[in-house]
């Protein structure tokens, strides 16, 4: 048995919306043994001190600070919930995974920094504390939160007045805020049930790689050299993250060129283009900059070759993909996109005896061998790519993450739902009978997936940017003790030239 759940709520009003919201929890209470408390702090620094020297006479578990604040930025409205990130001398890491939590429960919740003041916020003084990165402002979070020691702790205000709905409005606000207290709750026991010691197996190697480091580096110096805006046609890689960085730098991504002004710079994204569209940068005098991986680039070539001899390429990947309809673009004509065996008994080449097979870079090992075997098998004579088509960095990525995922309760995968290699590296781990969620960020972890974990497996796509993983080890660590290994199966040293436009 471990001690239960304390749910610190300054006035009795605060306390009564909480205790009506919270549920029976089959997990909490196999977890603790026991039920959450609520405890009425009392109103203010005063009492929330007096409170906080009190609870080290008492037995719990981990804490949660809940009750209404005033919101010092002009998005907050009465009602939305600030879960705290930093609240005075207390740092609370889970607060992107509660946050997430009570999003998806439908709450309107933000993360960020929450101060204690002494009395009630006066209009002049929200942009102050507005200016110096506070959220919101409440008299008890920074002395109850440092109460809990050692232990999980989260902070859960909900906005009662703000900016432009100031104390004049505080009994309609209050109300909208007691009623996101008592919607919250449930959540806040699923966040309690996750609470506890675990483990962290890394995958190496993990995130970027090669190709994706340079055309993210192509972007980056393109801006540089010339200033904004810089086109990129698709997204120079698929992750949300970095194209909202680059975004935010200035580059402004396009789905096609007629989107792009005359004579205007456009950096083609990793994943390649068809000669089609070379041809109209070409014809609209665009200044291209190509930031096609050199691997894939080595695909085109070789769709090219065995098309020049008279070979029907039979292309394994996945309809829809941007390096997929790069691909068949070098050849439409001799080109065919096979993606199970079921296409490859439905191949009508035009000699059986000079058919060719190319393969999508980031393709699952075990489905590629699948769809190839399949081909070999009915085209005896079949010729392959001169070396394997599917990258280093996809394949190194899959056998690590086999080896975490054979150690681990649950695997977490860092990347985004449109990148290939990232749903790939899941696939591997759900194949080997480890459950494996695809997230882009430590906002994405559903608490209840890490109830009763104990080992989590950690890796991250070829282009997830390695701070995500930093943040998804210290969201886990604010739910108690972790320690933190490493598994790595190889080490890359590869790298790419950048093209002459970049150079300096």
């Amino acid at each position: 048995m471990t001690d239960p759940l304390l749910i610190c709520a300054p006035m009795r009003i605060e306390a009564r919306a909480i205790r009506r919201g919270l549920r029976p929890s089959s997990a909490e209470i196999f977890r603790t043994g026991s039920v959450p408390e609520v405890l009425r702090t009392g109103w203010g620094t005063t009492r929330a001190t007096q409170a906080a020297k009190s609870m080290s006479h008492r037995p719990f578990g981990p804490v949660v600070v809940m009750g209404v604040g005033a919101g010092l930025t002009g998005d907050l409205r009465p009602g939305d919930l600030v879960v705290g990130t930093d609240v005075g001398a207390a740092s609370c890491g889970s607060a992107p995974l509660l946050a997430g939590e009570l999003r998806r429960a439908g709450l309107s919740a933000r993360t960020g920094p929450v101060t204690t003041v002494d009395h009630l916020v006066r209009r002049h003084e929200r942009a102050s504390l507005a200016a110096a990165g506070y959220l919101l402002a409440d008299m008890e979070s920074g002395p109850l939160a440092a109460a809990a020691g050692e232990r999980p702790v989260a902070v859960v205000r909900a906005v009662s007045d703000s900016p432009d709905r100031p104390l004049a409005g505080i009994v309609t606000g209050g109300l909208a805020a007691l009623r996101s207290l008592r919607a919250a709750a449930p959540v806040v026991q699923r966040w309690a049930a996750a609470c506890g010691p675990r483990q962290v197996l890394l995958a190496g190697p993990r995130s970027f790689c090669a190709g994706v480091e340079r055309a993210i580096e192509i972007v980056e110096r393109a801006l540089e050299r010339q200033g904004e805006p810089v086109y990129v046609r698709k997204q120079i890689v698929h992750n949300t993250r970095v194209v909202g960085d680059l975004e935010n730098r200035g580059a402004v991504f396009v789905d096609e060129l007629d989107q792009v002004p005359d004579g205007a710079t456009v950096v083609f994204s990793a994943h390649g283009v068809s000669p089609t569209v070379r041809q109209e940068a070409a014809r609209r005098g665009l200044a291209v900059i190509d930031a096609t991986c050199p691997l894939v680039s080595k695909v085109h070539a070789e769709a090219r070759r065995f098309a020049a001899d008279g070979y029907t390429v039979a292309l394994i990947g996945h309809a829809g993909h941007e390096e997929v309809e790069g691909t068949l673009g070098e050849a439409p004509s001799s080109t065919v996109l096979v993606q199970t065996p079921e296409d490859v008994a439905a191949l009508r080449p035009r000699d059986g005896e000079r058919v060719a097979y190319l393969m999508q870079t980031t393709l699952s090992l075990d489905e590629a061998a699948q769809v190839s075997g399949a081909l070999r098998e009915r085209f005896p004579a079949v010729r392959g790519p001169g070396s394997d088509d599917i990258c280093y960095a996809t394949t190194n990525r899959q056998v690590a993450v086999r080896a975490v995922a054979a150690e681990s309760d649950l695997v977490l995968v860092a990347g985004s739902a449109n990148s290939s290699n990232s749903v790939r590296l899941v696939e591997a781990c759900e194949r080997n009978g480890t459950p494996a969620h695809l997230i882009d960020s430590a906002a994405d972890i559903e608490l209840g997936w890490l109830t009763g974990v104990s080992t989590v497996g950690l890796t991250a796509g070829a282009s997830a940017p390695p701070a995500v993983v930093e943040e998804i080890i210290s969201a886990l660590a604010g739910l108690g003790p972790l320690s933190v290994s490493e598994r790595v199966t190889t080490t890359e040293s590869i790298r790419f030239g950048l093209p002459k436009e970049v150079r300096q």
